[in-house]
């Protein structure tokens, strides 16, 4: 194996990063009494704890002794000094293997209980429903098989500075751990954001996660967009999720839960009778254009570019819900910060981040446009873009000094990282840019010891752990780190990618969001998570 596998391992714990497969729906995590193992599966819409296939894989040696879990390879788990090993023989299959004598005892989610001799081998099949069906097996065969599969996909692994590989290496296993099969779509290789807790693809997701496996493998990247833009609405609309049993596209698509949670809420939008589009903001021209950067790909591109287009339409004719010119956010899981406070008042929310993401992506087509279509109308985006700006530019709060959003028409007067958005235009006015420049330099407002945080400090809406209320994220920060560059603050910018990547270090790993004053991982953030990791990756080769 290579050495960024090696470097990996060291991070897999079994507790925040479980031994798994690409493509495999199957998860190994550290038993809860710390002899042996446990086994999960990995399914849409299931916590953990539902998805149950064995509550207790232990090894025990030839003299009767249990054997501890004493190292974690990519492509392996050792019991004891070497005395038995678990691998894979494919996606839906382990594979146990021990000295002579060693045996396995598995404790099912119902109480029984069994034991067998590994001997040469043995495999334990994982079949749909759970159950576990024990057979005979070539181990030695199953561990060189798994070691090919990881040593192919490190060999991709982007260098980068020598106090970034270690950390690299682990978000490179991350994402190609993260790797799962949509049946519905064939033999498609989606990289989900965890296989803990979120299995579907979600637009958002997939552009991030594009941008860092672009360095390595921009075949797979490319992939992740092609899904992402399979399956738009007859409007033009992308969905919020492509997953295993079909797509979240509308309200209407939610599960019944969550339908009773928005009419608890008493938005007008929670009524289930009357569908509301769920999408993701429109960031799919700035993913297509890096990922084409590292490798050209003329009839992909232009493929995606019509979708791209008539999504970027959609915005504007089918969700501008108040015919202001300027769209609105329908619901707030269409806005990825779901939890946000400019979401407390009124829906729909016109915010200024949708205005800054649709100002550049009107200009990012129409230069792709310009590339790959020569022919295509480009001017009406570029119009369009500076129409745009104007009206985010009439949210911009000169007594706060600070972008607004804008909640059913009524101001939303949270201080949160969607006002350092519109630094992505590059072209806002000066003092504009300079009084975002001096929101992400303030102390009591942004600038808090371990990076950005989703709500400044020093408003009353801000919580050091509550998700998108003030907990640092890397999309965020990557983002604004990518807005100030534009806007002419390169030196800052380059400030704020390095905190971002030593935050990572520091937190442990590509976490889904981090405590700003810590650095810790947030109690309730998922671990092993997708768009962090590719981030990780991508801010690395910046940086190196």
């Amino acid at each position: 194996m290579t050495d960024a596998a090696a470097l990996a391992g060291r991070r897999l714990d079994l507790v925040s990063a479980p031994f798994t497969l690409p493509r495999s729906r199957v998860l190994v995590f550290r038993a809860d009494d710390g002899e042996g193992v446990r086994v999960h599966t990995s399914e849409y819409e299931r916590r953990l704890s539902d998805c149950r296939v064995l509550d207790a894989l232990t090894v025990i040696g030839a003299g009767g002794e249990v054997l501890p879990v004493t190292d974690v390879h990519p492509a392996r788990v050792t019991f004891g000094a070497a005395a038995a090993t678990l691998t894979f023989a494919d996606p839906s299959t382990l594979s146990l293997g021990g000295e002579p004598g060693a045996r396995v005892r598995l404790r099912r989610p119902d109480g029984h209980v069994e034991e067998h001799l590994l001997g040469g081998g043995i495999r334990l099949h994982v079949a749909a429903d759970r159950a576990v069906a024990v057979e005979s097996g070539d181990h030695c065969a199953a561990l060189a098989a798994t070691e090919a599969i990881w040593v192919d996909w490190f060999a991709k692994c982007p260098s980068v500075r020598d106090d970034l590989q270690e950390m690299a290496a682990f978000c490179w296993w991350v994402l190609g751990a993260n790797i799962v099969e949509l049946p519905s779509l064939g033999d498609a290789r989606a990289i989900v954001p965890s296989k803990i807790g979120y299995v579907g693809l979600w637009q958002w997701d997939a552009y991030f996660i594009a941008v860092g496996l672009r360095h390595g493998d921009p075949e797979l990247a490319r992939e992740q967009l092609d899904i992402a833009f399979w399956f738009p609405q007859h409007d033009g609309q992308l969905p919020d999720v492509v997953h295993e049993l079909g797509v979240l596209a509308t309200s209407d698509d939610l599960p019944e839960s969550d339908r009773a949670n928005l009419r608890r809420a008493g938005s007008q939008i929670a009524d289930p009778t009357v569908p509301v589009p769920l999408t993701k903001p429109p960031l799919a021209a700035w993913a297509l254009r890096k990922v084409l950067e590292v490798e050209d790909a003329p009839d992909y591109a232009r493929v995606q570019l019509a979708r791209i287009v008539r999504s970027q339409d959609w915005w504007f004719a089918g969700s501008d819900l108040d015919h202001d010119g300027m769209p609105e956010y329908g619901h707030p899981y269409s806005s990825g910060l779901d939890d946000s406070p400019i979401f407390d008042g009124p829906l729909p929310t016109a915010a200024p981040d949708l205005g800054a993401y649709l100002v550049r992506q009107d200009l990012e087509l129409a230069s792709l446009l310009e590339t790959y279509e020569p022919d295509a109308d480009a001017t009406r985006l570029r119009e369009r873009a500076a129409t745009t700006q104007e009206l985010l530019l009439r949210m911009w709060d000169p007594e706060r000094a600070r972008f607004l959003a804008y909640g059913g028409g009524e101001r939303q007067l949270s201080d949160t990282v969607v006002g350092l958005m519109p630094l992505l235009t590059g072209t806002l006015p000066e003092p504009i840019a300079g009084a975002l420049r001096a929101a992400v330099d303030d102390p009591e407002r942004f600038a808090l010891p371990w990076g950005l945080p989703t709500v400044a400090a020093s408003d009353p809406d801000f919580s050091e752990e509550r998700m998108w209320r003030g907990p640092v994220w890397v999309n965020t920060s990557m983002l604004v780190a990518e807005g100030l560059e534009a806007s002419g603050f390169a030196e800052r910018a380059r400030e704020l990618r390095e905190q971002t990547v030593a935050l990572v270090i520091h937190g442990g790993g590509p976490h889904e969001y981090f405590n700003p004053r810590t650095g810790f991982k947030a109690e309730r953030a998922t671990t092993a998570f997708g768009w962090s990791a590719a981030l990780f990756i991508d801010l690395a080769v910046q940086l190196s």
